[in-house]
């Protein structure tokens, strides 16, 4: 257990205010550090030996989680203890269930690797649709995502949430473009309505990469242009189109079903 009499008591303290810097993008940007909020991303973390700057808590959730407590200790020589109270100022989320970090901003290759099975995501906007996407690439046996920089921040705290953990497995790379993808020689697959081959009768067993767009605008032309094959995911009649993360569960799931069918 940690020393109560250096409990942090007050939200101007300057760790405090550290950490609510770190809400906005632009300081997790310039500082390359982001959160880690509640305990399921910490456990996570942990599990791939993600090193940590700073672990924040309060004598309820230290309590409560010994092992845990451990644990941490491990990845960082720097943990206080926090009022719930305090606690509740340094995280984003409504309810924080006692634990909080900063991190490291990940630093990925930016060399390509082989890809068997990728997904490459243009402008999207909503984090929660992005940490969806992540959960589910990682879920199907994805290998690898790419997140233009006209994107919602890869490493947004509704981002993380949503993927449930699974972010520290699968971080996207972050591109200008995605243009360099049709260096890497292999089929790259867009959806379109106007497509006439149903994306379950395209070959997915091959190396491939799903070009995936922005929420209401779709992909740019541009984009259109560099996929090697084009899609379409039928709907009823009067839908228009599928949520983002849905279509590429949809697609992914269909990749990995031929594939074990191989």
């Amino acid at each position: 257990m940690l020393e109560t009499s250096a409990t942090i008591t007050s939200t101007k303290n300057p760790l405090a205010k550290q950490f609510r810097k770190l809400h906005q993008a632009k300081e997790r940007r310039r500082q390359n550090m982001f959160l880690l909020e509640g305990t399921h991303l910490l456990q996570e973390a942990c599990a791939i030996k993600y090193p940590l700057n700073q672990v924040v808590a309060t004598e309820d959730w230290c309590r409560a989680h010994p092992d845990l407590l451990n644990l941490l200790q491990r990845f960082t020589t720097d943990i206080r203890l926090v009022t719930p109270e305090v606690l509740d100022s340094m995280c984003t989320t409504v309810s924080p269930d006692g634990v909080v970090a900063i991190a490291q901003r990940y630093d990925i290759p930016t060399i390509a690797r082989t890809v068997s099975l990728g997904v490459a995501l243009e402008r999207l906007q909503d984090p929660g649709n992005l940490g969806t996407v992540i959960r589910t690439a990682v879920a199907s046996g994805c290998d690898r995502i790419w997140l233009t920089a006209d994107s919602v921040d890869v490493d947004h705290p509704k981002v993380l949430r949503a993927t449930a953990g699974q972010w520290f497995r699968l971080p996207p790379q972050t591109v200008p473009t995605l243009e360099g993808l049709g260096e890497l020689g292999v089929q790259l697959v867009a959806t379109t309505p106007v497509a006439s081959l149903d994306y379950w009768d395209l070959d997915l067993r091959q190396p491939t990469i799903f070009l995936m767009g922005n929420e209401g605008a779709g992909l740019s032309e541009q984009t259109m242009e560099l996929a090697t094959h084009h899609v379409k995911i039928p709907l009823a009649a009067g839908v228009e189109s599928l949520n983002v993360a849905i279509a590429t569960a949809v697609l992914l799931y269909e990749a990995k079903r031929q594939r074990q069918d191989c």
